[in-house]
């Protein structure tokens, strides 16, 4: 009689494969749907652009649509880690990120659209800070923006991530996601202080403790796996 567990036993072989083939369409589904659900909270949650205390600013619609730009990689890393790792913790984490900063791209997303400001920025990333504020010099806002920003991951990193495997991908994985955290700070810190909008002040308030702190979570996964943080780029 074949033993449980095995193809005799009516186990179609590769079947942890085919469950893990199965995870990448429901992650897809479950990621346009926080997608929508943000995109709506924030157009309900929009603030009243027709009084002068709520108006957004250079600084409110730069930082929603970069931080958007920056939020789409992290989903884009987690989305790769939750499908790929075996380890819980790196799942759990990579759920946690990619749920969160989902949902805040809709809300940042759903504010551009009753700001009538475009989804993504043009001419270059962080224009709305002053230079000496991101590692440049001068202390102008409107100056030629960078071309990338600070932490994120370069085309060459994401291709080793998805080529990685085991502890390879999950060390990758917390190396290249504490970096896009660290990279986003200043970011965060400007916005908190000098947006005009309450929603943007908010909400850039509320992810500045929340990414320091699975900022030190990272850190510490990576000591536990004998592996050190990437330097800033």
């Amino acid at each position: 009689m074949p033993e449980a567990g095995t193809p005799e036993a009516g186990q179609p072989t590769g079947w942890r494969a085919q469950l893990r083939a199965q995870r990448v369409p429901l992650l897809i589904i479950g990621a346009i749907a926080l997608l929508v659900a943000g995109f709506g909270a924030g157009v309900l949650l929009a603030p009243d652009t027709t009084g002068a205390d709520t108006h957004a600013g250079p600084v409110d619609i730069g930082f929603a649509q970069d931080m958007s730009t920056h939020h789409a990689q992290a989903v884009e890393m987690s989305g790769i880690a939750l499908n790929g790792s075996t380890d819980t913790d790196v799942r759990r984490l990579a759920f946690d990120i990619l749920t969160t900063q989902q949902g805040q791209i809709g809300r940042m997303q759903g504010w551009l659209q009753m700001w009538d400001a475009p989804a993504t920025a043009t001419g270059g990333y962080m224009t709305w800070m002053p230079q000496d504020e991101h590692g440049g010099h001068g202390h102008e806002h409107g100056t030629a923006g960078m071309a990338t920003m600070p932490g994120m991951a370069s085309t060459d990193d994401l291709r080793r991530l998805r080529a990685a495997r085991g502890q390879e991908l999950d060390v990758l994985f917390l190396q290249l996601m504490l970096r896009h955290h660290q990279g986003g700070v200043p970011m965060l810190e400007y916005g908190a202080e000098h947006a005009e909008t309450t929603e943007i002040r908010t909400l850039a308030g509320q992810m500045l403790p929340a990414q320091q702190g699975e900022s030190r979570l990272m850190t510490t996964m990576l000591a536990d796996r004998g592996a050190e943080p990437l330097p800033l780029n």
